[in-house]
């Protein structure tokens, strides 16, 4: 698996100063917490889901999420158990046939109800759970955790992987009185469990649920007050530099086209500097696929420190991976930082002459777009990420 297979090697010669890395399952940790890209979620009740994955339907996919939960009725919650049982073992035994190999999977993920839901899943599925990457476990908290964490490390081998994904989204994540105990309970206990958390999610749709608010496509998760205060605190806990997790950006909603409200989201100046007429049309046509706030909002998750992205239409895959891919700026940068950390240099001219890397401070940050750049890779300095969206010449379905 790799980030940008449907490019040939000549287009990635064309825009990576450094190529995106092969990984799989069995990758390191931290390269795989960097891996997930936008994780496609769909039902369990979705038909030939296995047929999809082999036949690489979804260019680009990276990791998919079979969900149980939300996205499946509590009246049909027997029916999706036993089709993603059977999908599983159909993935399997294509597998064993020698036909595939994890090489081409996408890293899969189920999301499960409870511990009880886990473990009868588990029974079933027998030795096809080495398909899998790992679970999600939504509306995660202190009180439900520690038992599906204890659940995961009894699959856990060091020559089968098996990680676990948290999704905060509950009321006393969301609610000011109870907030900052719930957070620092929750990292206290996934922190007991590190080298089986993979990275952790945010459940801004239950969030908004709470409230009676439903964010509409001109809108993103930042302008909604509560959402931007309660993501705010996630990140202060989790992405401390002494005992850091990667944070994923929440679910993007929407992707059908419908009258616009508002003004679009992206500005003119790059697309016609770049591209002329012709980017002014391109820009049209995303702005008219709604587009323009999925991107307006990634990029917002970028500069919250977030990586990647949950998403439910194949059509955002491309967007948001291509957003992640470090610039040739940042990566010097990192490097430049990197490599002056020996205790000879507070601060440092950039290369590019037009920022002061401060060694110390910039550090952890730049550890951590080096590690990025290792699954996203870096592009060339002449090359935007706006250059990456163009070439990937979305086809959009309804």
């Amino acid at each position: 698996m790799r980030f940008f297979t449907y490019l040939y090697e000549n287009e990635l010669e064309q825009f990576f100063y450094k190529k995106p890395q092969t990984f799989n399952k069995y990758s390191n940790r931290e390269l795989l917490s960097y891996g997930l890209g936008a994780t496609l979620y769909m039902p369990a009740t979705r038909p030939n889901i296995h047929q999809d994955i082999l036949s690489k339907k979804h260019e680009g996919l990276t990791s998919l999420v079979i969900d149980l939960e939300d996205a499946v009725g509590d009246n049909e919650v027997g029916r999706a158990e036993s089709m993603l049982v059977e999908e599983i073992l159909k993935l399997y035994d294509e597998i064993n046939k020698n036909f595939f190999t994890v090489d081409d999977l996408p890293l899969i993920f189920i999301r499960v109800r409870n511990v009880e839901q886990f473990i009868r899943i588990k029974e079933q599925l027998g030795g096809s759970i080495q398909l899998l990457t790992g679970i999600v476990l939504p509306k995660f908290s202190v009180e439900s955790g520690e038992e599906l964490l204890y659940e995961v490390t009894k699959i856990h081998k060091e020559n089968q992987p098996f990680y676990a994904m948290p999704i905060l989204e509950t009321d006393l994540v969301i609610q000011k009185e109870t907030r900052m105990n719930e957070l620092m309970g929750i990292k206290q206990l996934v922190d007991r469990y590190r080298d089986n958390i993979l990275n952790v999610r945010i459940g801004a749709t239950d969030f908004c649920g709470l409230y009676g608010i439903r964010r509409s496509v001109d809108t993103t998760v930042y302008d909604i007050a509560v959402l931007r205060d309660c993501i705010a605190d996630i990140i202060n806990v989790f992405q401390r530099s002494d005992s850091p997790y990667v944070l994923s950006g929440p679910v993007w909603e929407y992707f059908s086209s419908k009258p616009r409200m508002l003004k679009p989201q992206l500005r003119q100046t790059p697309f016609r500097e770049r591209y002329g007429a012709e980017g002014l049309k391109w820009r049209a046509e995303l702005i008219d696929q709604h587009m323009d706030g999925l991107m307006r909002e990634v990029l917002m998750d970028i500069a919250n420190g977030l990586t990647g992205k949950t998403v439910i239409h194949p059509t955002h895959i491309k967007a948001v991976q291509a957003l992640n891919v470090v610039s040739n700026e940042e990566y010097i940068d990192a490097c430049e930082i990197v490599d002056a950390a020996d205790g000879e240099l507070g601060v440092k001219k950039s290369n590019f002459e037009n920022k002061m890397n401060e060694i110390k401070p910039h550090y952890f940050w730049a550890k951590k777009i080096i590690l990025k750049s290792q699954a996203y890779g870096v592009l060339h300095e002449d090359i935007t990420n706006i250059d990456l969206i163009k070439k990937d010449a979305f086809v959009y379905h309804s």
